[in-house]
């Protein structure tokens, strides 16, 4: 056998093996996804899942309208406060996070990373919950900002290293100040990174549990008001599958299957405005 023939062997091997590896990897997702349509697509279809709230058990028409809305509301206030800030400090850290400071900076994005929600979620209780006596959207919210930040600084840290040092340097040879370059050329050409560091952030706030017993507790009636305690889809989940009852089961399901829906719309919009901005950047 020549060497070229060994190459392309080589090759065709090594090709076979990441796609059975992919495969593999995409088996768990996909039984995953599998078990819970299953198991949720009959709780979809009962009339005013998704415009009534929970209601006594053996009461028909139950629904998750107050957990959906809660989830929106602590998600988007919590994104409001963690993508702009971790933005700009990841930012910092690529472009100007030189010394002590910025090593210190680093490792603790680093190590808020792999902390606990749990601990996180009880950190937020005692400086936002017991002070005032009140469970709150606001404080849910603030929990979710704190687990949101670290994957926006790293992520935001990565996609700005990766810019050319070339575009840098005619932003400065133009006379262009230091901070400009760094806002208005590098990181708009790190903005497919950026956008999938924030959605990735997202998406984990938006599955978390821990925190929001802590903070938002969970609240049967609809409210809209961030100062009073309020559901969501995840407490829906925790507390309806470990119940007894059949219907809250198959609610509990039916909760599970609209959040993995959510993420899901939240990836499709942005891969579709990745691919315009990286279009628009071409």
């Amino acid at each position: 056998m020549s060497r070229t023939q060994r190459r392309r062997l080589a090759g065709l091997v090594a090709r076979s093996a990441m796609n059975g590896l992919t495969v593999v990897a995409l088996v768990p997702l996909l039984l995953v996804l599998l078990y819970a349509l299953l198991n949720g697509l009959p709780a979809l279809a009962q009339p005013g899942f998704f415009t009534n709230t929970e209601r006594p058990v053996g009461i028909p028409g139950a629904g998750v309208e107050h957990a959906i809305a809660g989830t929106l509301m602590m998600v988007g206030l919590a994104s409001l406060a963690a993508v702009p800030t971790g933005v700009l400090a990841g930012l910092y850290l690529a472009e100007f996070g030189r010394g002590r400071f910025a090593a210190a900076a680093g490792m603790a994005g680093d190590v808020l990373v792999g902390a606990p929600s749990i601990a996180i979620g009880l950190f937020a209780y005692a400086l936002l919950v017991a002070p005032f006596h009140r469970f709150s959207a606001l404080s849910g919210a603030a929990a979710l900002g704190i687990l949101m930040l670290p994957v926006v600084v790293r992520t935001t840290d990565a996609a700005v290293r990766l810019v050319p040092a070339a575009l840098r340097e005619s932003g400065i040879a133009l006379g262009v100040p230091r901070w400009r370059v760094s806002l208005q050329l590098v990181l708009r050409a790190a903005v497919p990174g950026v956008l999938t560091g924030a959605l990735l952030a997202m998406a984990r706030a938006a599955g978390e549990t821990a925190p929001l017993l802590f903070t938002a507790f969970g609240n049967r009636a609809f409210s809209l008001d961030p100062t009073h305690a309020v559901s969501a889809l995840p407490l829906i989940v925790f507390h309806d599958a470990l119940t007894p009852y059949p219907e809250l089961q198959a609610q509990a399901w039916g909760a599970a299957v609209v959040l993995v829906g959510l993420v899901l719309v939240v990836n499709l919009a942005t891969r579709f405005a990745l691919r315009r901005q990286t279009a628009l950047l071409r």
